[in-house]
């Protein structure tokens, strides 16, 4: 089953200063640490279905040389700021899902695997999948998680841990907007990509999430423009 997973907002600041602004928001965000691998660190916010995570860069170097997908979108995004970027989804069985796509004529980064080592020095395990696109101004595709741990323990731990409070579940992540030059292009392919079908409100259902696509802005990037939680 494919389900909104997280949501990916581009930001130059550290996951401390994210978590703090959004304590002042009235939100309990955590930091989620650090992908070693890719020079990027991160700040996540928990919600009933999903969650937001802040991305941000902690070494350049380490950033610009990986070579990962998200993380070159991120490098190009910031230059222009802070900002949406774009969401994933989950899948249970990703190499499937690679093969799937491909016989729909769509390629792949292969399959990567992914980590993060958490404040305490645990590292979690995922494995994820984008799908080519060689123009990063155009809107990026969503990309694919598989995690380790089965849905139902990750969030177990994630309340044992504090990352989830009893006001975390009272959020939800309802609606992904998307600012696009063409709604009919985007929806399709996306909906090929999902295989599923297209609303008369130019939304695609997931079965946690709608996401929506709206004409863009006539100086603006075809991007995630807004993500509706309540």
């Amino acid at each position: 089953m494919l389900k909104l997973d997280h949501v990916v907002y581009f930001t130059t600041e550290s996951p401390d200063q994210t978590v703090t602004a959004q304590k002042q928001l009235g939100y309990h965000a955590v930091i989620g640490g650090h992908h070693l691998n890719w020079g990027t660190q991160n700040a996540l916010l928990y919600t009933k279905n999903a969650y937001v995570e802040w991305l941000s860069i902690e070494d350049k170097n380490i950033a610009q040389s990986a070579h990962h997908p998200l993380t070159s979108l991120l490098l190009h995004d910031l230059k222009s700021g802070d900002g949406w970027g774009t969401i994933c989804i989950s899948v249970d069985d990703i190499k499937k899902f690679d093969s799937d796509i491909k016989r729909k004529g769509f390629n792949s980064s292969g399959i990567i695997e992914g980590s993060r080592k958490t404040p305490e020095g645990k590292i979690k395990r995922w494995k994820m999948l984008f799908i080519d696109q060689p123009d990063l101004n155009q809107l990026p595709y969503p990309f694919f998680i598989e995690w380790k741990e089965r849905e139902n323990i990750r969030f177990e731990n994630l309340k044992n841990s504090k990352a989830i409070l009893a006001e975390n579940e009272r959020l939800q992540i309802r609606e992904c907007l998307f600012s696009v030059n063409d709604i009919s292009q985007k929806i399709n392919l996306w909906a090929k990509l999902l295989s599923l079908q297209v609303l008369e409100t130019n939304s695609i259902r997931l079965p946690n999430a709608v996401l929506k696509f709206l004409p863009k802005s006539l100086n603006g990037k075809e991007r995630l423009c807004e993500v509706i939680i309540k």
